[in-house]
This record gives structure tokens, C-alpha cells and sequence, in this order.
């Protein structure tokens, strides 16, 4: 279990405990302690520091605005075009820190998605590894976590694809191994959006998960028989451990669920 807590800013105090609460009353137990990436800081600022002194790492001091050419935007934006790679950033000067990424092509079999191949430099370009507010990047942050936590199978959002060829990129750096990756459909509203906060999404009923569940398993395709809708929330579970099968959700990127409720 691991609660993602860098990003200062926007932590809402008691957020962690309502998360475990909530895993809790779904019956979704963790094994060992409970990882907080805030008491892992100065793990990640070594690791940064070893990659400045190899000159893997560099200061950039663009904004927004430094990103345009002439006034207007570049036709991919989320390229970063290497503006700072050559420069000395005066030390005083806030600045984020950019990976120098190479010309190399990520390649990695994802589980449900297939072949997927990328290309860092020409696709993303030099990325941040820690933002000039002087917080750690989840990128970065999340390969450290799972090597420190001994991950080797990951399973999230399709949202988060395009983040992976980045981390691998990371992990080869370091010289840290590279998981399995499986990226499933997320759960959109009417208008496709993904259900979360931002989109004003309701929160999940902790009254009645059993309910919750079945939907969940009838909005992955897992195709849960009638008689399991009122079964005991252990059973259910039981039961999509046994009868997972990520076949049935090859080649779909996102399913809707009405209303709109974020599970």
C-alpha cells in the first residue's frame, strides 16, 4: 500500500486515513506497513544528486511562456525542446530539474494494450524530474517507490500509458528492473470524462459495497453471474479473483458509468 503525498499543496488533511478506511470497508487488505513517499525524500534527492553529478540531470528555468515561439504555442507543447540543456541556470534562479533523455526506443509488451514502442526524445523530450517548487515528480518519485517496495506487476489506469515509456526510460538509467505492465480501461461519465474530484464526480457509497462491486465487475466486462449481485462482499471478491480475464477487455480504452460517481 502506498499513499502518494508529494504533491504538498494539494494533500487534504485526513484524505490517507479516509483512503485505508475505504479500502478496509471493501475488503481490499494491503501486506506490511503502509508506504508514505514523504518519509522518502531524501532517497529520491540522493538518487537526483548521483544523476546531476553524471550530468544525466540539468536546470531548467522555462516557463510558459519561454515555451512559444513568436507568441504562439509549438504544435506539441508537451515536447520540451531542450531550451536549458546547454545553458548555465545561475544558482539563485528558481528552477525545475530535466532528465536529458536519449535517442533510444522504449519498447515493452503491456498485457492488454500489446506492443508498445516509444520514442523519448522525439515524443516527450527532456522531462522533469523535480519541479521548481522543489517537489519530487511523480515519474521519478513512483520508480524509486517501486523498487523500493519490490513491485514487478503493475496494473492502472489507460490514462497512465504514456507516462510508462518515461519510468522504463528511469528504471534503465538506474539500472533498476522493469515490471510487467498491464494498463485497463479507466471508467468515464457521459461525457467522457474520468471520474474524479475534478469533475465534480460523487464520492463512492461506502454503505452498501457489495453493490459497488458487482457494478465495478459489470463495467470491466467480467460478466459477474445475477445470483452474485446480493452475495457478501467476500464472496464477490472470491469470485473475480477466480474468474478475472483481462481478454474481455482488449481494445477498450474507457468505459461509461451513470451517474456519475467516482469508484
Amino acid at each position: 500500500m502506498r499513499i502518494d503525498d508529494l504533491d504538498t499543496p494539494r494533500n487534504v488533511q485526513g484524505s490517507a486515513d479516509a483512503i485505508l478506511e475505504t479500502l478496509e470497508i471493501f475488503g481490499l487488505h494491503w501486506d506490511g506497513t503502509v508506504y508514505y513517499q514523504s518519509r522518502y525524500i531524501d532517497i529520491y534527492n540522493d538518487i537526483i544528486s548521483d544523476l546531476q553529478k553524471n550530468k544525466l540531470i540539468y536546470p531548467c528555468t522555462c516557463s510558459r511562456k519561454a515555451l512559444t515561439t513568436g507568441g504562439r504555442e509549438q504544435a506539441r507543447p508537451d515536447i520540451y525542446p531542450g531550451i536549458c540543456r546547454d545553458r548555465q541556470a545561475p544558482p539563485d534562479v528558481p528552477h525545475a530539474l530535466r532528465i536529458k533523455a536519449d535517442s533510444r526506443i522504449i519498447t515493452f509488451q503491456d498485457e492488454l494494450q500489446g506492443l508498445i514502442s516509444h520514442n523519448l526524445a522525439e515524443q516527450d523530450g527532456d522531462f522533469i524530474v523535480k519541479r521548481k517548487d522543489r517537489i519530487i515528480a511523480y515519474q521519478f518519485a513512483v520508480v524509486i517507490d517501486d523498487d523500493l517496495q519490490r513491485v514487478n506487476h503493475i496494473v492502472r489506469g489507460f490514462d497512465l500509458l504514456d507516462a510508462t515509456p518515461k519510468q522504463i526510460y528511469l528504471q534503465q538509467l538506474l539500472g533498476l528492473s522493469t515490471p510487467g505492465y498491464m494498463h485497463v480501461p479507466v471508467i468515464v461519465d457521459e461525457q467522457g470524462y474520468k471520474l474524479s474530484k475534478q469533475t465534480q464526480a460523487t464520492a463512492v457509497d461506502l454503505t452498501a459495497p457489495h453493490r459497488v462491486i458487482f457494478k465495478l465487475l459489470g463495467l470491466l466486462k467480467q460478466n459477474p453471474p445475477v445470483e452474485l449481485q446480493q452475495a457478501p462482499l467476500t464472496d464477490q471478491l472470491g469470485w473475480a479473483i477466480a474468474h478475472w480475464n483481462p481478454d474481455l477487455l482488449k481494445h477498450v480504452h474507457a468505459v461509461t458509468s451513470a451517474p456519475h460517481r467516482a469508484v
